[in-house]
């Protein structure tokens, strides 16, 4: 299980960096009068709220493992919303690069 975890957190770095880089792009084009929307992820994606910010996003994520690594048996649902949520920032994250 620790496994799973420290596996999880060295994502969460690496999605964390290139998250900051990514706003650091929406900020330029909101100022250029582009990136005009609602949310970078509806629904499906697993989360339960908007941002048109990366960062909320990762932190959310970061906040479901936490609370994954609080426990001792790993919930296997949370567990794959978890990775769902990650795999949706890591795919949206690759078309800033």
């Amino acid at each position: 299980m620790q496994a799973v975890i420290e596996k999880l957190n060295e994502n969460l770095k690496i999605i964390y960096r290139q998250a900051l880089d990514a706003d650091k792009k929406l900020d330029e084009l909101q100022q250029q009068g582009h990136g005009k929307f609602k949310a970078l992820f509806t629904e499906e994606a697993g989360f339960t709220f908007e941002a048109k910010r990366f960062k909320p996003y990762v932190l959310d994520v970061a906040a479901d493992v936490e609370g994954l690594s609080t426990t001792e048996e790993i919930d296997e649902q949370k567990l794959a919303l978890v990775v769902k949520k990650l795999q949706s920032l890591l795919q949206l994250l690759a078309t800033f690069k």
